[in-house]
């Protein structure tokens, strides 16, 4: 089994990232890093200088998580999946057997996440697999 979280640097996934860590070394489980690249509404050549750059922004953004990962010695492994981030979860909680998936919020209100599609308001209707949200820390509040 392995624990699959959502990793693109925001405020919600960073503090999802230090729980997905809490759990996959709890578990004593791998830890796999997704990033969902599907490069939005470009064209022809537009769509290939796009989406290289989402490529590439997936790719610092889950090194950082590596290093933290690291850090805390549980083993990860990184998927950046030309898929819309709810689908690429989805996609990888499949192959590689996970416990549960991990995202954060952006402390949007539940009226805005269904209005608006946000991954994990997809992911709880969508996902087969457990989804723990991870709710992004107020300033100055620890968790």
């Amino acid at each position: 089994m392995s624990v699959v979280l959502g990793y693109d640097e925001s405020p919600g996934a960073a503090r999802a990232l230090r729980v997905a860590i809490e759990v996959s070394a709890a578990f004593d489980e791998p830890l796999v890093l997704v990033y969902g690249a599907a490069a939005p509404g470009a064209v022809g050549e537009e769509y290939g200088a796009h989406h290289e750059a989402v490529r590439e922004a997936g790719r610092l953004a889950l090194d950082h998580a590596v290093r933290a990962a690291d850090e805390a010695a549980v083993r990860t492994t990184v998927e950046i999946i030309d898929q819309k981030p709810a689908q690429a979860l989805i996609d990888a909680a499949a192959r590689h057997a996970a416990r549960v998936i991990v995202v954060g919020s952006w402390g949007e209100s539940p009226m805005r996440g269904a209005l608006l599609g946000s991954t994990p308001h997809k992911l709880l209707h969508l996902s087969s697999v457990p989804v723990l949200c991870v709710p992004t820390e107020e300033p100055g509040v620890t968790a």
